[in-house]
């Protein structure tokens, strides 16, 4: 089971959350303002974050933003809110944020964003490696390849992705330029691999539908193409 931190200022969402993640198994520490979500993020290194974008003091998309300046966000993050745009769902996932939860949250969601967001898969780097020789039965010599690894050189990253070949992200490209294009390649993977189903890709990512057809449209996602992919 996980190490959750729970950021909210509503003492009953507080409880409500804590009651429910710890009958789930789950080990809960919570938070009621940003002041006190850094100090429990430094001393408690949670494995996820419930983070809540209204706040008094300071708001969890400036938190969130804080955290992911300075290196702190190794974790994933769940931000909620009950009265946040569309836009504001959308810079959150820019940033960094793995879903976004509406109020007042249903258990089903709750749960299924939780365990999408602990059972994640992050991205495997492996060094860059000679290309290898082929040989007369399709095997190759050195390495063996992997359709989720990565090769790191020369300031790019080439993604193997299963079913859209090798996509290369600039690391010298702007943090946000480098973030949407790994984002886009994201998404039409997924888009492709569910036969552009909006459904099935919204809950694979953990967004809302009216948020992802945003965030597709923001990334300049051709759902057309992404449909003949498939």
């Amino acid at each position: 089971m996980a190490n959750i931190l729970v950021v909210d200022d509503e003492l009953g969402i507080r409880e409500l959350l804590f009651e429910i993640l710890n009958d789930e198994g789950h080990s809960v520490e919570l938070a009621e303002n940003a002041a006190q979500a850094r100090q429990q993020r430094q001393r408690y290194r949670p494995d996820l974050v419930l983070l809540d974008i209204w706040m008094p003091d300071t708001d969890g998309v400036t938190l969130l933003k804080e955290w992911a300046a300075t290196g702190l966000l190794t974790m994933p993050v769940i931000m909620m809110s009950g009265h946040a745009t569309i836009d504001t769902a959308v810079e959150a996932t820019r940033i960094g944020a793995t879903a976004f939860l509406e109020k007042p949250i249903t258990l089903q969601k709750l749960l299924q964003a939780v365990d999408k967001a602990l059972t994640r898969t992050p991205l495997r780097v492996v060094p860059l490696a000679p290309k290898p020789e082929s040989k007369p039965n399709g095997a190759v010599n050195g390495a063996a390849a992997s359709d989720n690894a990565a090769t790191v050189a020369h300031g790019t990253i080439e993604l193997a992705l299963p079913g859209k070949g090798t996509v290369t992200l600039e690391l010298d490209a702007p943090l946000r330029e480098a973030r949407d294009a790994f984002e886009k390649a994201y998404f039409e993977f997924h888009l492709a691999k569910e036969q552009g189903s909006m459904t099935r890709v919204a809950e694979k990512s953990g967004l809302e539908r009216t948020h992802l057809y945003r965030k597709l449209k923001q990334l300049g996602v051709d759902l057309s193409r992404a449909k003949r992919m498939a």
